[in-house]
């Protein structure tokens, strides 16, 4: 069967992890954390600014959660410096086993889609960078209906714009609470967990009961063949 597949950037096809070479050339040792946290913090910034539906673009959900760990590490970096790692943003490189695994969906007639928190031209600029563009039917940003992932409403944006069916669509993400965004919607999901140190969030509800991904890769590469599977 073909399906459409509404593939994460940050942290499924993106190494947000990338800024980490520049940044222990900035502050060493704390670099790492540092990354770590920003991440984190990015993420916490996006689902507030949903929750007080006052929508600005995923950069500045980056460029403040950046402000916020140079405050609370002590970094003291310049602003030149921190236009650098905002820079820097633009061009993270992607994972390793990314663009085989792209190559074999493509191969296989599903309908590929980029599908983002990002902007729609930060989306364009970090898979040229990546040498992925090809491999995609097209990009689909929240930055239309104004609201981050996990709402729904941007779930119901993605079909609208891929002219696609909740029977017929998977999200494929390393990010948990897309993962469960997306099934709560009515998708079918795959959880990437290239760490298998990294947890799935306990998520119970009453009109779904337990959500868990609907099935679970360690890399890409095997998404393909795990996809084959699947009534």
């Amino acid at each position: 069967m073909k399906y459409t597949l509404a593939f994460d950037i940050y942290g499924t096809l993106i190494n947000t992890a990338g800024v980490v070479e520049m940044l222990e050339e900035m502050i060493g040792e704390k670099a790492k954390i540092f990354s770590e946290s920003w991440r984190s913090k990015q993420l916490e910034y996006s689902f507030r600014r949903g929750l007080m539906k006052q929508y600005e673009d995923f950069s500045v959900c980056t460029k403040d959660a950046l402000d916020y760990c140079n405050r609370l590490f002590g970094t003291d970096l310049t602003e030149s410096q921190k236009s650098e790692l905002m820079n820097q943003y633009k061009v993270l490189p992607a994972f390793p086993d990314v663009e085989e695994g792209l190559q074999k969906l493509k191969n296989a007639n599903h309908k590929l889609y980029a599908f983002s928190n990002g902007s729609k031209e930060a989306i364009k600029q970090l898979l040229s960078n990546a040498n992925l563009t090809d491999y995609f039917n097209g990009i689909v940003s929240v930055e239309d209906v104004q609201i981050f992932k996990p709402n729904p409403n941007t779930y119901e944006h993605f079909m609208h714009e891929t002219g696609s069916q909740k029977s017929n669509t998977w999200l494929i993400s390393s990010n948990p609470f897309d993962v469960i965004g997306s099934i709560a919607y009515g998708f079918r999901s795959v959880w990437v967990q290239r760490n298998p140190k990294i947890i799935f969030d306990p998520w119970t509800s009453d009109s779904h009961g337990v959500i868990e991904p609907s099935t679970i890769v360690d890399s890409l590469t095997d998404l393909s063949s795990t996809l084959d599977k699947q009534e």
